[in-house]
């Protein structure tokens, strides 16, 4: 299988979003509107469509999970520890490593679903699913947390209010109650889900910056290290400790080395940090995706599988 050819038409779309928003008259102020459908409405309705639809065997899925949860957190050490290392203390400012911790290990839940569909149809959905189900909301406790150490806002309430949050928590609780929704409604609730996906990928590709990268290049070369090389490392290490299926070695690879969350910069900006730097990280993460997923997909998947 071509990984390059896969992961093609997801880049597409992103690269059709940033020209689109740079070139003509659907520039930025069309697509923060765009930004706030897909992250209130249509991204909670497919992770909540995704996981309600299917029988959740959690027992099979325990180990994925662990999986995924182990990367997770290592990425949270790595990107916690970063100011305390030889060589990098006195390197790294304690206000912008507080605002742009998060890249090292967020993840972009539009890409990983996007092909998680093309690897594994509806099962690798559902799988991915359920990682981001559980990783969302523990994800977002250790982003909000260094930035509301040093702000006023307190990040409970930031939580509790998370669409992300309140869509898979609801959709978890209502799979293992055996809920469903009514077949009417199916068609409806899917066409809502793919727009999310196409939509979101856009708006990742609309919200691209470069320009404020020359600053805390120390900060932003060893977050992005981590986030494209190290964590994919870990997801290989965990696949093999866990003996994951194939299958679900690939959703784990694929977990590990997806680019960071594309509203990293939102959060950043809303608790009164300085969203730009935090958004030109975005913008190279959603870059170096292509090759931290060629390499998880193309190079560390083929490994497991020898």
């Amino acid at each position: 299988m071509s990984y390059a050819l896969l992961l093609l038409p997801e880049f597409s779309l992103i690269l059709l979003g940033y020209l689109i928003c740079r070139h003509t008259a659907l520039n930025r102020s069309v697509w923060s509107q765009v930004d706030a459908l897909v992250y209130y409405l249509l991204f909670p309705t497919l992770l909540f469509h995704s996981i309600i639809k299917s029988p959740l065997d959690l027992g099979d899925a325990s180990r994925l999970l662990a999986g995924g949860l182990a990367v997770l957190c290592s990425g949270v050490a790595l990107a916690y520890s970063l100011p305390y290392l030889p060589g990098l203390r006195g390197y790294i400012a304690k206000r912008e490593h507080a605002a742009a911790a998060q890249v090292g290990f967020r993840f972009n839940s539009f890409i990983g679903l996007a092909l998680a569909e093309r690897l594994g149809g509806a099962s690798g959905l559902l799988s991915i699913a359920v990682l981001i189900g559980f990783c969302v909301p523990l994800a977002n406790v250790a982003a909000v947390w260094p930035m509301a150490r040093g702000s006023e806002r307190g990040f409970g309430r930031e939580l509790l209010r998370n669409p992300l949050i309140i869509a898979t928590t609801s959709g978890l609780l209502a799979n293992l109650l055996g809920l469903s929704l009514p077949h009417w409604l199916e068609p409806t609730v899917a066409h809502i889900g793919a727009a999310s996906l196409a939509l979101g990928l856009m708006a990742a590709g609309a919200g691209m910056q470069l320009q404020s990268l020359a600053r805390a290049k120390t900060l932003g070369i060893a977050l992005l290290s981590i986030r494209h090389v190290l964590l994919p490392l870990v997801g290989l290490g965990l696949a093999f400790g866990l003996k994951l299926s194939t299958a679900h070695a690939a959703i784990l690879l694929t977990f590990a080395a997806v680019p960071t969350a594309a509203s990293g910069y939102v959060l950043a900006a809303k608790m009164g940090y300085d969203g730009g730097y935090v958004g030109a990280l975005i913008t190279a993460s959603t870059l170096l995706g292509m090759g931290s997923l060629g390499l998880s997909l193309g190079v560390l998947l083929p490994l497991y599988g020898t």
